[in-house]
């Protein structure tokens, strides 16, 4: 059972997520928040697998309290995934730098929604769609910040490990892509994290983006 909190200082957002999610045999809603603080508090006491989280809200604002959550050692496992509007675009950046696993926008499909919410459960990539790829290459480009020490040492193999996260292939995915195991595809992933020092696939989609493995103009998804 996937356990979700919703933050989101609108209660017919809340309410519409809520049916949404309620209605999924593995999805499991553990509580509500209306502002960022209540949100960091109810995170610290179900410990949820996955925060869906606003970014402007009253008391604390969502980036705010996903930096809390990706910082608190007994959250650890929690994944914090940021809503946004089209409107809003400046924050994510902002929210991958703080510990975000990745971003939906609030008017996505139901579908989507919930594709998103069980692949940030389990840890895997959820910077696939197009425009949120851009968006991290547009403010990478923007707000340009040192390399990570560790990408010198990068094997071939794992440059093209950390451009396949970048476009948002799953382990499996990348495994077809390279035509190599799952499990070696997921070891050449944690070996790319570790050198660069990356604390999870959305981070190292920033460190893709910054060193020039991948680019916005790429194509969206490798063949």
């Amino acid at each position: 059972m996937i356990r979700v909190l919703l933050v989101d200082d609108q209660a017919l957002i809340r309410a519409g997520f809520r049916a949404l999610l309620e209605a999924e045999d593995d999805i499991e809603v553990v509580g509500e928040a209306a502002d960022g603080q209540r949100g960091l508090a109810l995170a610290r006491h179900h410990v949820p697998d996955v925060v869906l989280i606003d970014v402007q809200m009253p008391v604390m604002n969502g980036i705010e309290a996903t930096r809390q959550i990706a910082t608190d050692p007994d959250l650890s496992d929690v994944h914090v995934v940021i809503l946004t509007n089209y409107g809003l675009d400046e924050y994510v950046f902002d929210g991958l730098r703080a510990g975000a696993t990745g971003f939906l926008v609030k008017d996505t499909e139901p579908a989507d929604l919930l594709h998103g919410i069980r692949v940030a459960a389990r840890g895997d990539a959820l910077l696939a769609p197009a425009i949120t790829r851009r968006l991290i290459g547009e403010f990478v480009a923007r707000r340009p910040t040192a390399l990570p020490a560790g990408l010198s040492t990068l094997t071939n193999r794992e440059r093209e490990v950390t451009a396949l996260v970048a476009h948002g292939l799953s382990n499996d995915e990348i495994a077809a892509h390279m035509v190599i195991s799952p499990t070696t595809a997921k070891t050449h992933v944690s070996r790319a994290m570790t050198k660069l020092q990356a604390r999870d696939r959305a981070q190292l989609v920033v460190f893709a983006y910054q060193s020039g493995l991948v680019t916005p103009d790429d194509p969206t998804r490798p063949a």
